[in-house]
């Protein structure tokens, strides 16, 4: 059972809206002094300097004084109500003798880099810099987010991509919040909208938001390379670093995989691990991102056959990862402990310290199952397979060599035998003698006559010469 103040805290966030809310950080206001090469805004004794060649929308919040202004060919400057520029007569006191002061070029700041976004859950939360932490694939705007760019401030995006649309929610410039596709395309065609986004992509709105209860995936892994090209990864000195879906690099931490159910609500338990776990003191260096990703399931940990989502929960520590570790613990437990209530079924962990946990015993020995019904699976169907092709004929089952019989053992080995009971020597095979096969058909080479060939005398045993007749030699023996 939940205790009560868990209880209360459900109840407030079963209507929160599961969107996520993304500003961009950059700006290019007259007011800001990182717009400017001398790090500081121009004084009245100052020559102000916007280059010739630069597009640019400059918005001006208050009146400023200035010695002169050289503008660029192409670019505007949106002012506030009583917002302007004067040129002053004389010396401004306390501005020093003047400099030729530079804007910025702000073509280079992309969207796609992560570093130039802040999320937040509610718009209360940008107000109140109440920022969360996500892997970089969805540090940028995902294609059902609210994209905000400040009420007073103007601004100047490359929305150049792989792609040539980039679907958000919505996108508010200035107050105005765009969630019509007509309406906001009017704007982009517009000076200050050409001004502002430029690229070889179109931000495009009116996608429709996330109305699953266990999230949605961000759908940015298809711009990973551009997101992670913005991306400098910090050398790292855990033992065993991780990498959580989406990111970019490396992290000393832990991950957290949760298994869902039907009951499952990600803005419900993103609050609740953020209320119960974060607020407290031994956690305030903890980066924390909550996602739903899909994982692919392997068969023995090789073999891909299907795609699973899966929320994760990625733990950063800056430090050696331990807090991160002894965070995932609590997370897991806490799952366990209530997830009925929850809709998990099931959580584990693995750590950048080499330790990691098992969601139960019974979600391990399910998977082991399920593992072990198709390793059998595919082995049957193989066996079939190979049998039905043997009987079409489409393959042949090799012809195993004769075993020679018990009678044919006994004769060759007798033959081997010789006269004192070893093995007999045959010699070597001669081509010429051994096999009368291979000789011309000579009458009476090895017929009956061979035997008249040799004669046995009184004085011993002699061969007759065939091409001779003993009769008529010249002696006698």
């Amino acid at each position: 059972m939940l205790k009560t103040p868990d209880m209360l805290l459900l109840v407030c966030l079963v209507g929160a809206a599961n969107a996520l809310y993304k500003q961009w950080i950059p700006d290019t206001n007259y007011e800001n002094k990182t717009n400017w090469d001398k790090g500081a805004v121009p004084c009245g004794n100052d020559i102000v300097q916007f280059s010739a060649q630069r597009q640019v929308s400059v918005f001006v919040e208050t009146t400023h004084a200035v010695q002169e202004m050289r503008l660029p060919v192409d670019g505007e400057f949106i002012l506030n109500s009583g917002a302007g520029f004067y040129v002053l007569a004389g010396q401004e006191p306390g501005c020093g003798q003047g400099v030729t002061t530079q804007f910025k070029d702000s073509d280079s700041l992309r969207w796609f880099n992560p570093a130039l976004w802040q999320v937040a859950a509610t718009l209360d939360d940008l107000q109140g810099r109440n920022f969360l932490f996500s892997v970089h694939e969805e540090s940028v705007p995902c294609q059902y987010d609210d994209v905000v760019f400040k009420t007073l401030s103007s601004f100047r995006v490359d929305t150049s991509s792989s792609q040539s649309a980039i679907p958000v929610k919505s996108v508010s410039v200035r107050g105005k919040v765009f969630d019509s596709r007509s309406e906001f395309s009017q704007y982009l065609s517009s000076r200050s909208g050409r001004l502002q986004f430029h690229g070889s992509s179109a931000v495009t709105v009116g996608n429709p938001g996330c109305d699953d209860p266990s999230g949605c995936e961000c759908g940015n892994s298809v711009n990973h390379q551009q997101i992670c090209s913005s991306v400098t990864c910090e050398s790292l000195n855990c033992k065993k670093p991780l990498l959580p879906v989406g990111h970019c690099c490396e992290v000393c931490g832990a991950i957290v995989t949760i298994h869902y159910g039907a009951d499952f609500n990600l803005q419900t338990y993103r609050q609740r691990v953020y209320h119960l776990f974060l607020v407290l003191p031994k956690y305030k260096s903890i980066q924390l991102g909550i996602s739903k990703v899909s994982k692919s399931q392997r068969l023995m940990g090789i073999i891909p056959f299907s795609i699973s989502p899966e929320i994760q929960v990625a733990i950063l520590d800056g430090e050696n990862g331990t807090q991160a570790e002894a965070l995932a613990w609590d997370i897991v437990k806490d799952a366990r402990s209530h997830g009925s209530t929850l809709g998990i079924t099931g959580a584990e962990f693995q750590a950048s310290s080499g330790s990691s946990s098992s969601s139960n015993q019974s979600g391990g020995s399910a998977g082991m199952v399920v593992g072990v019904v198709f390793g059998v699976l595919i082995m049957i169907t193989l066996i079939i397979i190979v049998v039905v092709l043997i009987r079409k004929g489409v393959v042949q089952m090799p012809s195993m060599p004769s075993m020679p019989s018990l009678s044919s053992l006994k004769r060759k080995r007798s033959s081997d035998i010789g006269e004192l009971g070893g093995s007999l020597d045959h010699g070597f095979e001669n081509p010429m003698f051994d096999k009368p096969t291979m000789l011309p058909d000579v009458p009476g080479l090895y017929g009956n006559e061979t035997n008249n060939s040799i004669s046995l005398t009184q004085t011993g045993v002699y061969f007759v010469n065939p091409a001779y007749d003993e009769n008529e030699t010249d002696f006698n023996a």
